[in-house]
């Protein structure tokens, strides 16, 4: 089987589509997917996470084999691609009951060639795989409003289209298989770097006097407008919520990823591994399981702590996305 027999079908069934991980992001992409009736399985390695998620009763609560065994497509919305691998692999595994013509789709933020040899791995079992990188959030996640970067075959990602839709508003197919996470890490990269540009700036505003909610009113005006300003900042930081749904490490993870990514391809890069740097920093200092738009508070000791010297070695980690 190739990932092109996909394209043999109509699109799934009703009731035909698994969703493994039920955590930030998985439980509102698994609710939309429950109410568009499309939800037959889900499964988290937390018991209390099936409970939180208030799936109807039509959903199956069963492990991966089981979804593996009886769904015609499987999102998988984990950590990393070592969560991916305890999946899928194994007598118990996703890839263990013999499923022709399943697509899996990969929803996490990884490391493009470890994304690759889990593709190899799904192809010789007889799946298609495609990864997704998704923006918008939890809050994206729960009202079905994530930005998709998809990668894969063209048939495998034309056959769960219609799945995808009811979890994205947009969705790009941008290349071959690793290139939606590729296209991930550098959106991150880039993200995170104009939100710690922001915090120094608004920042620095503050010590001089400034009125906080008046400068972002500026900015969102001007030319240094950006999500962070126009979304970031009115929701969780002068709201004084500081409730944007992911933890420091996340963002430390990421840029990490981010800043070996562009060391391997030789790409000149200097403010995503300094953002990589700042984000370790956080987390040594014991902020990792803080929500990040705490970053905002710790900015001034974080930028004047800052040890440049490091910089060479910003982001530097293990092999895996850990």
């Amino acid at each position: 089987m190739t990932q092109s027999r996909t394209a043999d079908r109509q699109g799934p069934d009703t009731r035909s589509v698994g969703v493994i991980g039920l955590g930030q992001m998985g439980r509102g992409i698994a609710a939309n997917l429950d109410r568009a009736g499309h939800l037959r399985a889900a499964f988290d390695i937390a018991p209390d996470a099936l409970d939180r998620a208030g799936l109807s009763a039509d959903v199956e609560r069963v492990p991966p084999a089981e979804i593996g065994a009886t769904c015609d497509v499987v999102l998988m919305v984990l950590p990393a691609s070592p969560e991916i691998a305890s999946c899928l692999l194994g007598d118990d595994g996703l890839l263990a009951p013999c499923r022709e013509g399943q697509v899996l789709v990969d929803l996490t933020t990884s490391y493009p060639a470890d994304t690759v040899a889990l593709a190899d791995a799904a192809g010789k079992a007889g799946r298609a795989y495609i990864d997704c990188g998704m923006t918008g959030g939890a809050a994206g996640a729960d009202n079905g409003t994530l930005t998709l970067m998809v990668g894969g075959e063209e048939a495998a990602v034309d056959h769960v289209r219609p799945i995808l839709e009811t979890i994205a508003s947009r969705i790009f197919h941008v290349g071959p298989t690793g290139a939606g996470h590729t296209l991930k890490l550098i959106h991150n990269m880039v993200l995170h770097t104009v939100f710690l540009a922001t915090c120094e700036g608004a920042r620095a505003a503050e010590r001089a006097g400034l009125d906080l909610a008046r400068v972002i009113e500026v900015f969102n005006a001007g030319n240094a407008r950006s999500f962070v300003t126009e979304v970031r900042f009115p929701k969780h930081i002068l709201s004084g919520s500081f409730d944007g749904r992911s933890y420091v490490s996340n963002l430390a993870k990421d840029l990490g990823m981010a800043a070996r990514f562009v060391r391997e391809i030789d790409a000149p890069a200097l403010y995503g591994p300094l953002t990589s740097m700042l984000l370790d920093q956080a987390v040594a200092r014991g902020m990792g399981r803080d929500d990040f738009t705490l970053l905002y508070r710790h900015m001034d000791t974080l930028l004047a702590d800052a040890d440049l010297t490091q910089l060479a070695r910003a982001g530097d980690g293990p092999p895996t996305n850990g």
